[in-house]
């Protein structure tokens, strides 16, 4: 899960934060007649808000969120830097924007609680790191955002190339390998592709030293590597960096990657690190656990789930006996979800066969 996911999730099911929620779930474009539309549908979920706020809370003010909304359709930035959907959550007093990379229902919900399943899934298998893309003399770096690569700009202290690294010292071994003295010429003894390969090895530890020394990893990312076969095992023999993680790698050139081929190479970490996760999820099978829901609702609010699992086959709509009372099955789960975050519980949407024991909804105990 992405550390900005997660730290919204604890952060709209913290005491810090109260309803009323109005929490709108809307897919997003950028053409301009489709960026038109999103605006209709989103002063259409605005219409229809308002009149359940006030259905369900006629003591309080709608001003603060309509205000709010109008905020963000006057909003050049908002709409023109749209991506596959976004979640929005008012409060009387905040706005969070969450950008996702998944399609959602276009709905709209007001609650105690924000709506947060779309939030939780979408942060699912979306992970966040650093990719080093290292050739033999040079490397470049990337940041995993929302399912994409995104090169990082470098300081210029940093040993991009191997003549940034090194360079004096090749120098230095250019000019002893073939000088003269009255008349006569001396060699070094050393050949070519030793030379070669000491400046391998050198290049790579000095790249290794930055990121140890200068690169300031303030979130604590892990760190994987790209590149060919032979590089990467020299590399990560010498390296000496706590964040690089060797279990996963991308062994193909890092030359010239068309913009296609970085999202292809950020495919192919996030499906490894999804069957890595998976894999985990199968442990906690050895646990206690319970599948009723009267039994889950009695649990969550006691703190008693450490790891709560919601099938999406879960996600339908559904309005109990009574349609007039709005009610809605997908607001059943979310508030387990919320409660279970609040409880600092795991909370994960997934596919049924993700699940362990393929169960429909499953909570693993704390005790």
């Amino acid at each position: 899960m992405t550390q900005i996911g997660r730290e919204l999730l604890v952060q709209l099911t913290s005491e810090t934060e109260s309803g009323p929620f109005v929490t709108v779930m809307l897919n997003t474009h950028v053409s301009h007649q489709e960026v038109e539309k999103d605006q209709i549908k989103l002063k259409n979920f605005a219409k229809e808000a308002r009149k359940r706020f006030e259905k369900k809370y006629p003591e309080a003010s709608w001003e603060p969120y309509q205000y709010q909304m109008e905020q963000l359709l006057a909003s050049q930035p908002f709409w023109q830097t749209a991506t596959t959907s976004v979640a929005l959550i008012f409060t009387q007093e905040k706005t969070f924007i969450h950008r996702l990379s998944i399609r959602v229902d276009d709905q709209y919900y007001v609650g105690d609680e924000p709506y947060l399943l779309a939030i939780i899934k979408n942060s699912q298998f979306n992970y966040d790191y650093f990719l080093l893309a290292l050739n033999r003399d040079s490397f470049s770096l990337y940041e995993s955002k929302n399912h994409t690569l995104v090169p990082i700009a470098l300081p210029a202290t940093a040993p991009i190339t191997l003549k940034q690294a090194l360079g004096d010292e090749i120098d230095k071994k250019a000019s002893l390998s073939h000088s003269s003295s009255e008349g006569n010429t001396f060699h070094s003894t050393v050949d070519k592709n030793e030379e070669e390969e000491i400046d391998h090895k050198n290049y790579y530890q000095a790249v290794d030293a930055f990121f140890r020394e200068e690169w300031q990893n303030e979130r604590r990312l892990p760190l994987f590597a790209m590149g060919l076969a032979e590089n990467l095992t020299l590399f990560e023999k010498l390296a000496k960096n706590s964040y690089l993680r060797r279990d996963i790698q991308i062994k193909r050139s890092p030359n010239q990657l068309t913009r296609e081929e970085l999202q292809s190479v950020s495919q192919s970490m996030d499906a490894q690190l999804s069957e890595q996760e998976k894999k985990s999820y199968q442990k906690l099978a050895n646990r206690k656990w319970m599948e009723q829901l009267a039994d889950i609702k009695q649990s969550a609010p006691l703190g008693r789930i450490s790891d709560l699992f919601i099938s999406t086959e879960n996600l339908i709509d559904g309005f109990g006996e009574n349609p007039e009372a709005e009610y809605d099955w997908r607001q059943v789960l979310n508030h387990l979800a919320n409660e279970v975050i609040r409880m600092n519980g795991n909370v994960y949407l997934l596919e049924t066969t993700d699940i362990p024991m393929n169960k429909k909804i499953l909570a693993i105990l704390r005790y």
